[in-house]
């Protein structure tokens, strides 16, 4: 004895198929497919008449029952100190765009510089349950050097001592080095820095750009930070205590940049009119800093979509250009 057939009209959702998605578009089975699954060797007008077709038929991917097939997970998962820090919001912007244009899903894993739960989260690309790892921590996880392949860890920003994997950046001494540039063209002579942490990559090449942009004049030591607001408010009192007292500043980061500023307020000084303050990154609160910060922009969302470029598309590693945005906090210097 059979089941008597619903007689409720299927709707245009469950009837689709990929078939479906085929003939509209015309191509193959197997060439949606690929679509579907992000892959690369899909471009240019055929993607286009897909994508077309599949928002026409309503027709919606089953990503489980794909990753299945494919024995891919269809996440990626990022990993990064703390979310507190804007810089890594907007990264993480461009990372969930890229992915989700491919049909990948975006795990975020927030380590709080903790190395037993970094290792923790990492493990996730060796079981399966990611299929690629984006590293904004500046290291890779113990344990993961050996049984990594290619297209599975991507660094973003810093590079990776010792370990080959591909990195998303700029220039970061050079960068270091325009800004320190415009507070010369300005005047200035006497400009401190306000670094990052001591070993941190992009702590020592940003301390590198600013003293080649003072070369031959060997600078004092940099006064270290965390990159937080208050480790910059920290170190300026430390440099406004210096004889001859700076006239100009270059900090690693915003952050430190507007705990700087706080730090010359406090002392009785202005900014610029006393001494100029330069940031790195172009954080959103860098344009609302009282005075609005000059720094270099970095292109923070760029980085994260070409992430997800370097790990489904087997791009290489990606330099990424950077502009100095010059705003109130840098002026002139004045005479003696």
């Amino acid at each position: 004895m059979t089941s008597p057939r619903s007689t409720e009209p299927q709707t245009a959702l469950a009837r689709t198929r990929m078939e479906d998605i085929a003939r509209l578009a015309g191509v193959s089975v197997s060439t949606v497919s690929r679509a579907l699954a992000g892959s690369p060797k899909v471009t240019g007008d055929t993607r286009a008449r897909i994508e077309a077709a599949v928002r026409r038929t309503g027709y919606v991917v089953n990503q489980v029952a794909q990753g299945l097939r494919l024995q891919k997970s269809r996440q990626l998962l990022v990993l990064l100190p703390t979310i507190a820090n804007p810089f890594f919001a907007e990264v993480v912007q461009g990372v969930a765009e890229a992915a989700g244009a491919a049909g990948h899903g975006v795990l975020v894993g927030s380590t709080e510089g903790s190395v037993p739960r970094e290792l923790e989260l990492a493990r996730q690309l060796l079981t399966g349950g990611v299929d690629g790892l984006i590293l904004l921590t500046g290291r890779l996880p113990a344990g993961l050097a050996g049984p990594l392949g290619r297209g599975q860890v991507v660094a973003v920003s810093e590079s990776l001592a010792g370990a080959r994997v591909p990195t998303v950046g700029i220039d970061n001494a050079a960068a270091a080095a325009t800004a320190v540039a415009h507070l010369r063209g300005l005047g200035h002579r006497e400009i401190a820095h306000i670094a990052g942490p001591p070993g941190n990559v992009l702590s020592v090449e940003r301390a590198r750009g600013w003293r080649a942009a003072l070369a031959p004049v060997v600078p004092d030591d940099a006064v270290a930070g965390d990159f937080t607001m208050a480790s910059g408010e920290a170190a300026m009192h430390i440099l406004l205590a210096r004889v001859p007292r700076p006239t100009a500043v270059f900090c690693a980061n915003d952050e430190m940049a507007i705990g700087a500023i706080r730090a010359i307020r406090t002392a009785g000084l202005r900014v610029p009119a006393d001494i100029s303050v330069v940031g790195f990154d172009d954080i959103s609160f860098a344009a609302f800093a009282d005075p609005p910060l000059t720094t270099i922009r970095q292109p923070r969302r760029q980085f994260g979509r070409a992430a997800v470029a370097v790990l489904l598309d087997g791009a290489a590693a990606v330099r990424l250009d950077y502009e100095l945005v010059v705003r109130a906090s840098t002026a002139a210097l004045k005479p003696a």
